[in-house]
């Protein structure tokens, strides 16, 4: 009998089943320098120290993205590892700080299954839990996912899709308790705009672009570890319907945070991912960019704001041409042009 798995397949998940994700995950100095390195992120919560400090900080806290890519890609073995597509993102809340030193570990939940009419895939909903070495929960999180079945044709399941909220109420995202806004210096952060100088509804384009490389997306998704086919094996994906590898879209999230501090440099603390959906896929060779709305603003106290934002990416074109196909698309209600790659709905604090 071989002793290697070949991963879940659709029909191997139950309504209710929980997964206790194997390989517990230190997070080191190294990983966070190394994905500084692959993302290029400049805000100065997650590379300075001082700063961190004068906002309540004992040390600078890990970036909130690394957390999530890393604790994703603990769950990617049990979930995603037979994996079509990673379809999106819902009630995606981050709960406390986490640190270097600190170690992860995840626990996921089966919460809906429904089978595709091509039947050779379906969608899995899974609800994922990350909480660090004390037992403290620090990340919770709601996604959906394409997996292909072991067999073709339609087995007559129930479908069960779950009620996924829409956003998290920004009078309800968590604040970390150690933090305090009142020696905040934009001097340090890199721009002087605050909570009140956003105006709901307006956009702003990043203009920054990042073109990605063949090792740069394979080490960064690595760093994830996230051993998903469709990032990993060229062998296999060349004969697949794109003929190539897939960049992983939780790094096509990573960069186009990265890009988005041109504009939002003092969004220092990702609070929440209230939706997302990875709209098309990307490849070596593309280059990122993105353009942010601003739909929400809200003061916390304290000296806190909330900001919910919707950055979309987007590849090879500017948004001076894309923004009037946006529009149109919008207007009609119809598919967004293939350019388009990411559509992220999340929520930032911001000092007022």
């Amino acid at each position: 009998m071989n002793k290697a798995s070949t991963g879940f397949y659709f029909e191997d998940f139950a309504l209710g089943q929980v997964l206790e994700h194997a390989i517990p995950r230190t997070i080191t100095e190294a990983d966070t320098s190394l994905y500084l390195a692959l993302t290029g992120s400049r805000f100065s919560l997650y590379c300075n120290q001082d700063f961190a400090q004068q906002l309540g900080y004992s040390k600078q806290p890990v970036d909130n993205f690394l957390l999530f890519q890393i604790a994703f890609g603990k769950t990617v073995n049990d979930i995603s590892l037979n994996a079509v597509a990673n379809l999106g993102y819902a009630e995606v809340e981050f709960i406390e700080p986490f640190f270097v030193g600190d170690t992860i570990s995840v626990v996921s939940e089966v919460i809906g299954l429904k089978e595709n009419s091509n039947g050779k895939t379906g969608i899995v909903y899974v609800h994922s839990k990350a909480v660090n070495q004390e037992g403290y929960q620090v990340l919770s999180w709601k996604r959906w996912v394409m997996v292909n079945k072991r067999q073709e044709g339609m087995h007559n399941t129930f479908a069960v899709e779950p009620q996924l909220n829409s956003m998290v109420p920004l009078g309800s995202v968590s604040i970390p308790q150690q933090l305090s806004i009142t020696s905040y210096d934009t001097r340090l952060s890199g721009e002087n705009y605050r909570l009140n100088d956003y105006k709901v509804g307006e956009w702003i384009d990043h203009i920054d672009g990042l073109t990605i490389d063949h090792a740069e997306h394979t080490i960064a998704t690595k760093l994830y570890q996230n051993n998903a086919k469709v990032h990993f094996n060229q062998h296999q994906m060349a004969s697949g319907k794109h003929q190539q590898r897939l960049v992983y879209g939780g790094h096509i999230i990573s960069l186009c945070r990265t890009i988005s501090h041109n504009g939002l440099a003092n969004a220092q603390w990702l609070a929440a991912i209230n939706g997302g959906s990875h709209l098309n896929p990307s490849f070596a060779g593309d280059t990122i960019y993105a353009a942010t709305q601003v739909l929400q603003c809200q003061e916390l106290g304290a000296g806190v704001g909330a900001l919910r934002l919707r950055t979309l990416g987007y590849k090879n074109s500017s948004w001076n041409e894309l923004k009037p196909q946006y529009d149109k698309a919008l207007a009609e209600k119809s598919r967004l042009p293939s350019n388009f790659v990411l559509d992220l709905d999340y929520t930032v604090l911001i000092p007022v």
